[in-house]
C-alpha cells in the first residue's frame, strides 16, 4: 500500500494563520500582544484589573471584555460563543467549549457545573463545529474528597454520599455524551487525586466506549509515569474490549507539584527537564499512533515540533489527515499558526474556547498574559507572528 501523501504544511504561513482576521483585528491583536510583552505592565496590570473588578469601577468589565477577554475567551455564556464557533467552523476548526468557572464547593455549584456541561453536549449534538465537550472532575466534586479516596482512607457516611453524588454527575455527563455520540474530555488535575480521576474515566470508558472512543482521559506528559499509564490503559482496554481515548498535554501544575512533593516528602512526579518532557510527549505520540487500532488521541499542544511529528507519524502509518482517531487542539487566541495551517491541510483541529463571567475567568486570562510576556528580552512567538503578517500585508 502506498504511503499517504498529506498536503504540504508550514507553521510559518501567516497568510493562512491570520486569514480570518481583518487588518483592524490584526492591529488590535498587535496592540494587545505588545502590551503583554511588557513584563512590568502584565505584573501590575493584572492586580489592577482584579481590584477594579472587585470594586466594580465603571467601564472596567467593558474594557476587559473588549481586549484580553475577547482574545482568549468565546463569551460569558454558551450563547455568546455562537459567533466564535461559527467563525472557527468556517475555516474547518472545531470548538471545544470549556466552562472555565471554578466550583464553590457546594452541591448546588457542582450541580450547576454538571448542567452547564450537559448544555455544551446538547449544543455539540446540534452543531457540526463542536467535536468535543470537556469537564474537570473538581467542577463536580470536592478535591479533598477525591484526595481521600485516592489515599484509600475510609469515608464517613456523609462523604460517601457526597462521592456518590459526584460519581452520578460524571456518569450523567458521559451517558449524555454517549447518547448523542459526542466525545468528552476528562481533564487532568493534580497528582494527589489524579488516580481517582483516572479510575472514574476508565470506568466510564468501560461503560460507554464499546463502539468508539466517547470518553477521553487526559495525560500530562510532564509526569514521568504517564506513558506507562497509557500503556497500562491500552492493555486494559484491549483485554476488556473497549476503546481508549487520550488527550496528550504537557501539563499545567508543575510548580505546584514540586512544592507539594517537597512539603509532603515524596519524590517529585515531574520530569527533571523540559527536554525530558518533550521526549516523553513525543514517545507517547509514537506509541498511540502505532496502536491506533484501539487508541484515539488528541494532541493538545502548542509545540510545533510535536505537531509536525504527529503529521509525520500519521503518514508513516498510512493514516489520512482526516482520520477520526487523531486530533490536534490549541487554546483559542493562541497558536493560530498551528490551528489554521493544520486545518487548511485537512487535519482534524479544534480550539479550546473558554467561557464564563469575566470575573470568574480572570485567573485563566492572567495565565494567558503570563505565557505571552517577553522572556529574556525575546518577544513571544505570537507577537512575532502577528508582526510578520502585518509586514506581509503592508508589502502587498
Amino acid at each position: 500500500m502506498p504511503t499517504t501523501q498529506a498536503p504540504p504544511i508550514s507553521f510559518d504561513d501567516t497568510a493562512v494563520a491570520f486569514a480570518s482576521k481583518s487588518d483592524a483585528e490584526l492591529r488590535k491583536m498587535y496592540a494587545l500582544f505588545a502590551a503583554m510583552n511588557n513584563n512590568t505592565l502584565v505584573k501590575t496590570g493584572g492586580g489592577m484589573m482584579k481590584s477594579a473588578l472587585k470594586w466594580q469601577l465603571p467601564g472596567t468589565k467593558f474594557l476587559i471584555k473588549k481586549t484580553i477577554f475577547s482574545q482568549f475567551c468565546g463569551g460569558e455564556t454558551i450563547q455568546e460563543c455562537i459567533p466564535v464557533i461559527g467563525e472557527l467552523g468556517r475555516y474547518g476548526i472545531g470548538t471545544i467549549l470549556d466552562y472555565s468557572v471554578e466550583g464553590e464547593g457546594s452541591d448546588k455549584s457542582f450541580d450547576h457545573t454538571r448542567d452547564e456541561i450537559l448544555a455544551t453536549i446538547d449544543l455539540a449534538h446540534r452543531s457540526t463545529h463542536i467535536p468535543f465537550s470537556v469537564f474537570k472532575v473538581t467542577g463536580l466534586a470536592d478535591s479533598a474528597l477525591l484526595e481521600k479516596v485516592q489515599a484509600g482512607k475510609p469515608l464517613t457516611p456523609a462523604e460517601q454520599t457526597s462521592y456518590d453524588r459526584a460519581h452520578a454527575r460524571v456518569d450523567a455527563i458521559c451517558q449524555r455524551a454517549h447518547q448523542y455520540g459526542v466525545r468528552v474530555f476528562v481533564d487532568a488535575e493534580e497528582s494527589w487525586f489524579q488516580e481517582t480521576i483516572d479510575n472514574l474515566a476508565y470506568e466510564m470508558m468501560r461503560k460507554y466506549n464499546r463502539e468508539s472512543a466517547i470518553v477521553w482521559n487526559t495525560y500530562q506528559l510532564y509526569r514521568h509515569d504517564r506513558l506507562d499509564a497509557i500503556k497500562e490503559a491500552y492493555a486494559e482496554a484491549r483485554k476488556d474490549g473497549y476503546f481508549l481515548g487520550g488527550k496528550l498535554v504537557r501539563g499545567a501544575y508543575m510548580e505546584k507539584e514540586a512544592r507539594v512533593a517537597a512539603q509532603r516528602g515524596y519524590a517529585n512526579p515531574i520530569n527533571p527537564s523540559k527536554q525530558a518532557t518533550d521526549d516523553l510527549y513525543n514517545e507517547a505520540l509514537r506509541y498511540c499512533v502505532a496502536h491506533a487500532d484501539r487508541i484515539s488521541i488528541c494532541a493538545g499542544t502548542h509545540n510545533e515540533a510535536s505537531s509536525r511529528l504527529l503529521t509525520e507519524l500519521m503518514q508513516e502509518h498510512d493514516l489520512q489527515p482526516g482520520d477520526p482517531r487523531i486530533w490536534f487542539a490549541q487554546l483559542y487566541g493562541m497558536s493560530d499558526n498551528l490551528s489554521y495551517n493544520l486545518a487548511n491541510a485537512g487535519y482534524n483541529t479544534a480550539k479550546y474556547v473558554p467561557y464564563g463571567p469575566v470575573e470568574a475567568v480572570m485567573p485563566y486570562l492572567l495565565r494567558r498574559a503570563d505565557e505571552n510576556t517577553a522572556i529574556s528580552g525575546q518577544s513571544s512567538r505570537e507577537f512575532l507572528l502577528i508582526q510578520k503578517e502585518i509586514r506581509r500585508r503592508q508589502a502587498r
